[in-house]
């Protein structure tokens, strides 16, 4: 249900919309479906999605912001449904964005993978973290954030244990079979560090350089994790919508 509403807002983005109508309608479409946004309502939070565009790193409010060309946006989706969770994000590239933020966006949703390759029974969460940081900061020189990290999910939206983008191999919980989290690098084109702003939610970067989001809910399996949400459904979707780039899908297969 996740992958399928931001397959939705993958049809829906263009120059001109407001963030706020993207919600709405996300919004619209969970319920139809049976399901309840999992971010409305939590800890106050009043909208059915995170909407981030270029600085903003997560957490973005939508409002009144009209799409331009050449804006990157992440749309990170939770939905409760059949007493459990769902959670997955997405940046998409509106229009003419500059090669080398396609190039940011390319690396990040390969760490996804990079991540979710070790969500392994018996790895440790440090073996994602690592695979992850390594990959985006160590090979590609860019920031990766310390201070937001993903997590468990299932009955509850976000759930122990906590999984940084940052790590040594070896460290953290030993992950077991069944148990589900949700990996989600995010990562800077420039300085790793962010700031939030006075509304208590909205995260940018200090540079004011772009960030990308890319995440899965993931089942730690024997050897090796499995993404129960789907980026696919997203990326045809993508394709068909002309007024996107989607010139950054030739990633790179995991290592």
């Amino acid at each position: 249900m996740v992958s399928a509403t931001l397959s939705e807002v993958a049809k829906f983005l263009k120059p001109g919309i407001t963030t706020i109508s993207i919600d709405k309608m996300a919004e619209t479409f969970i319920r139809d479906n049976g399901g309840s946004p999992s971010f409305k309502g939590y800890h106050g939070f009043k909208y059915a999605l995170c909407i981030s565009v270029n600085e903003v790193v997560v957490h973005g409010f939508p409002g009144n912001y009209e799409l331009k060309n050449g804006d990157i946006i992440s749309v990170d989706c939770g939905v409760y449904m059949n007493s459990y969770h769902g959670d997955s994000a997405y940046t998409f590239a509106i229009g003419d964005v500059k090669p080398e933020v396609l190039q940011l966006m390319k690396i990040t949703k390969e760490a996804v993978f990079r991540g979710v390759a070790q969500a392994c029974e018996n790895n440790r969460i440090g073996d994602i973290s690592y695979a992850v940081e390594h990959f985006c900061a160590n090979e590609n020189g860019y920031g990766v954030v310390r201070e937001l990290v993903g997590h468990g999910v299932g009955k509850k939206l976000h759930e122990d244990p906590q999984v940084p983008n940052f790590g040594k191999r070896g460290d953290g919980k030993k992950m077991k079979e069944g148990m589900v989290l949700a990996i989600e690098p995010m990562i800077n084109l420039g300085t790793k560090n962010v700031h939030t702003l006075q509304d208590g939610w909205t995260v940018v970067t200090d540079d004011g350089k772009p960030s990308a989001h890319f995440e899965h809910t993931t089942a730690v399996r024997k050897y090796k994790g499995e993404p129960l949400s789907s980026f696919a459904p997203i990326e045809a979707a993508e394709m068909a919508n002309s007024e996107l780039n989607t010139s950054y899908h030739n990633t790179l297969l995991p290592a």
